[in-house]
């Protein structure tokens, strides 16, 4: 049977030459034409080739370079129309035609010699060539929103220009599911439309759909097509198309099993979606709301609510059943073999394809833009913000989730993700086995289901598994805090962290122990509680300043929980008193604006615990009594005396250094300060004169001013004091001092970017300290604890002091307890702006392994930074955003 076959018989198709495809790139009649000649037709013979030549997304990305469709796009953009018109257009109709798609056969050697014979015999493959179609317009789109930049007006005239013919007899058409509104258009042809009167008693304009408008809805089509990427048993009469849910979970019970091949499908289908999308990350920071995507916008607001039902549970339930036994595979079943991913080179398609619906899950759920925002409603005190299906319609149906069901399956299934990564962090082995590599999108994803839907955080916090969310979340935050490229979503964790401990429910959940199994390195004894104040500590103090962005949510999370703390261990007690020795060293504190505030937060969280869980915390009280020259310093602290340590230290330094006895310095000095030594020796020759502000000035004018991509949160001061805590007040309002002019001269070296602390601001803020409480616990139990060491009693051990600390009563003592208040975070067009950047950063590295989907196009969403070439390690998670991809260079988005 073979021998008859032609000899050349592969050439044309590819099959066990690469010829033809060579060809394309050098011969007049391939990718060259486009370039160079203008004005090709549609009905061409050239257009062929591109839905018959390629056989994989490599072929065509290989093959058809940015450049190349840069070229045309500038030499002959008409040609560049054209194609997408040809291809758009070829593509809808394959759709509809009745040979798509071509049924799939058992693979075999009698398979495969019938495959060789339909190539043999031009046998047209109408699967492959809508795969081609998909495949080009992935290809030529990034180049050409990149080409617009922010102008759209190529697009608006190939993709969104409204066409209208004339339908005889005046019959009544469908209007079509997304009309863009023309102005212009019809003032500009009112006239004609008036002389023309008469005859339009005869014909009646008709509407068609724009060519956007049908790409997106063949693309949903192809997303629902029984025997492309659905079943064909689940196909109804003669009507392929059918819009049921992928996979069983929320909103369906039925599991049609997986399949390979219509896992590749769907990825190629959603890959184009992104890609639809990915016009935003050609757009400014600064234009990102006012300029909104007409693709995203069709998608979240024009698509019809059974569509976007329907796609919603598909990429959720494929999501939240990626590590069911059910959706096991062979590449899944090899994956959990040591050292898999050094032999077996090879994608799952199953991985790639969860990891795909979660990015484009990710990026419906978080657009919002132009019309789409969401409506804020309320007072200034009061505002709240939601989507509605008119804004954006998948995040106003995922808010609308209620059964408790739906909630525990989804949070079993996010869980099941990190618990997977847990365990390659935690293997004995390291690097046996590859990271998850959609674990950003996993957890972004649970941020937007938390924030989004107040039933299924309210379902979470009131579950015990709120804790092992906890854990998994600071456990691979402390795994990735030393990556700098992923500094972006270890701040994403400290938000969503500050989401949940804003809720009392939550604080009343750390008194649990820690259940999941946790890397020896990371876990700690105690219960949640500890764990959370020791991952804290870790994350702030061993990273070496490089994360302060994550400060305040994180310092702003034990403010939040303080009041429920309780028997806290003494590692955990100790760890917080170390982060406030940090926060007040005098070089932290002066080296920039809003570093006090940081302060206050911290003397909050031991207020909070004094005020509420006083005998429940011994630990905690003897270690704030052992530290109290540290609050006593505060209390009298002054510019000169900060600038007096500082200097004082730097001596110190100097002086061990000399001595070739440098010792490792503190966590105030480097770990949370972090100070630029040229800062350090950077001094003004400049003198100014400083007065001490009345009290009414003090702190409130420094806190208040929360940055928008923190918090939102406007920190309150306690006003009932008694009058022991007045006379504490007094008496540190007497020990101020003023500043001498030496000083001031070198206090321009303590501050960063320009800021120079003064005397002025110091007061400002250091008298509205909450520091009456601490001092008033110091003034009543450090006697006592003293009294105890010096008579030589029993007592005077530490468990004995412990004790007299569990018993110490302070009633009548302390002032009025204040009232609970929680910070919540607060979005603002910044934090938006950065999340989105985030999001794309992920989506924009992902997508440049194997294909190359955005490289070599002039990303302005962010910043895309080239670097070394290493040996690349699938770490999952942002440690993509580095982008250990190309060769010799890589690329690493970088965020505003």
């Amino acid at each position: 049977m073979f021998a008859k076959l032609p000899l050349k018989l592969t050439a044309p198709f590819g099959l066990l030459t690469d010829e033809a495809k060579l060809a394309f790139r050098s011969r007049p009649e391939g990718i060259s034409k486009l370039i160079s000649t203008r004005h090709i037709p549609e009905n061409d013979s050239y257009w062929d080739q591109y839905f018959t030549l390629f056989d994989t997304p490599s072929d065509v990305f290989s093959l058809i370079s940015p450049h190349d469709i840069r070229r045309a796009f500038l030499d002959a953009p008409e040609n560049v129309a054209t194609l997408v018109r040809v291809v758009a257009s070829r593509l809808f109709n394959l759709v509809s035609d009745h040979t798509f798609p071509v049924q799939q056969s058992t693979a075999s050697v009698t398979s495969y010699a019938s495959s060789l014979i339909k190539a043999a015999t031009a046998e047209r493959n109408p699967t492959k060539e809508v795969l081609n179609c998909i495949r080009i317009l992935q290809r030529v789109l990034p180049v050409i929103f990149e080409v617009e930049g922010e102008s759209n007006a190529f697009e608006l005239e190939v993709f969104w220009k409204k066409v209208q013919i004339d339908h005889e007899g005046g019959l009544q058409v469908d209007e079509p599911q997304f009309v863009i509104e023309d102005e212009d258009d019809r003032n500009e042809h009112g006239e004609a439309a008036l002389s023309q009167s008469v005859d339009l008693k005869v014909k009646a304009k008709q509407t068609l759909p724009s060519l956007g408008e049908k790409l997106f809805g063949c693309i949903m089509d192809l997303l629902f097509c029984c025997g492309f990427t659905l079943p064909t048993k689940i196909q109804v009469d003669h009507y392929k198309i059918n819009y049921v849910i992928w996979e069983k979970g929320v909103g369906s019970t039925v599991d049609p099993g997986p399949n390979s091949q219509y896992d590749s499908n769907k990825i190629e289908v959603l890959r184009l979606l992104l890609v639809l999308f990915s016009r935003q990350i050609y757009i400014s920071p600064a234009s990102l709301f006012s300029k909104p995507s007409f693709y995203t916008l069709h998608m979240v607001r024009k698509t019809p609510r059974r569509d976007v039902l329907t796609l919603l549970c598909s990429l959720l339930n494929t999501i939240l059943n990626s590590s069911t036994p059910n959706n096991l595979t062979i590449a899944s079943v090899a994956g959990k073999m040591p050292y898999n991913h050094l032999v077996f080179k090879g994608e799952d398609s199953r991985v790639a394809l969860v990891g795909m619906c979660l990015q484009v899950l990710c990026v419906l759920l978080d657009f919002q833009s132009g019309p789409a925002k969401d409506v804020v409603s309320g007072n200034d005190e009061n505002t709240v913000s939601m989507p509605t299906a008119q804004t954006n319609a998948f995040r106003y149906f995922l808010a609308k989730l209620h059964r408790m069901q739906d909630f525990a399956y989804i949070l079993d299934g996010i869980i099941s993700i990190l618990d997977q990564q847990l365990a390659v962090s935690n293997i004995i082995l390291p690097g046996s086995r590859r990271s998850i590599p959609y674990i950003p999108e996993t957890i972004i994803l649970f941020w937007k289901m938390i924030e989004l839907n107040k039933k299924f955080r309210a379902y979470v916090l009131d579950s015990e598994k709120v804790v092992d969310v906890l854990a998994y979340l600071f456990s691979y935050g402390l795994e990735i805090k030393d990556k700098p490229q992923q500094y972006g979503l270890c701040r994403s964790i400290s938000y969503i962290v500050q989401i949940l401990s804003a809720d009392p429910a939550f604080g009343k959940k750390l008194y649990l122990p820690v259940k999941i199994p946790l890397p020896t390195k990371w876990s700690t004894p105690g219960t949640a509680a500890d764990f959370m104040i020791t991952s804290i500590y870790a994350m702030m103090a061993t990273t070496s300043g490089a994360m302060t962005s994550l400060y305040p949510a994180l310092i702003l999370t034990l403010s939040n929980v303080a009041p429920y703390l309780k028997n806290l261990s003494v590692v955990s007690s100790n760890r917080l008193i170390q982060l406030l020795t940090s926060f007040a060293n005098p070089r932290f504190l002066l080296s920039d604006e809003s570093h006090p505030r940081l302060l206050f937060l911290m003397l909050e969280v031991f207020n909070s615990v004094i005020f509420h869980h006083l005998s429940d915390n011994p630990n905690l009280l003897y270690a704030i009594i052992m530290a109290h020259k540290t609050f006593q310093d505060l209390a009298t602290f002054t510019l000169a005396s900060g600038l007096r340590e500082i200097r004082h230290a730097e001596l110190v330094r100097e002086e061990r250094t000399r001595h070739g006895d440098p010792t490792r310095k503190s966590l105030g000095e480097t770990d949370i300060e972090a100070g630029d030594v040229q800062a350090e020796k950077a001094r003004l020759s400049r003198s100014e004169s400083y007065s001490v502000p009345a009290r009414s000035e003090r702190m409130e004018s420094v806190l208040e001013r929360a940055p928008d991509d923190e918090d939102g949160g406007v920190l309150s001061i306690p006003t009932g004091k008694s009058e022991k805590a007045r006379g504490k007040m007094r008496e540190r309002q007497e020990s101020s001092e003023t500043t001498s002019s030496p000083e001031l001269l070198a206090s321009a070296g303590a501050g960063r970017s320009g800021f120079v602390p003064t005397q002025e601001w110091v007061a400002s803020w250091q008298q509205g300290l909450p520091l009456d409480t601490v001092m008033l616990v110091i003034s009543e139990l450090l006697p006592k604890i003293q009294s105890l060491q010096g008579g030589g009693q029993k007592t005077a051990t530490t468990g004995g002091i412990i004790d007299f600390l569990r018993s110490a009563s302070l009633v009548g003592v302390l002032p009025a307890m204040p009232p609970l208040y929680s910070r919540r975070f607060t979005w603002s067009d910044a934090s938006m702006v950065w999340l989105t950047s985030l999001i794309w950063g992920e989506i924009y590295v992902h997508g440049m392994s194997p294909l190359g989907i955005w490289s070599s196009t002039n990303v302005r969403l962010f910043f895309v930074k080239h670097t070394n070439s290493q040996p690349r390690q699938n770490t999952g998670g942002m440690s993509h955003v580095v982008g250990e991809l190309l060769s010799p260079a890589r690329q690493r988005p970088e965020f505003p």
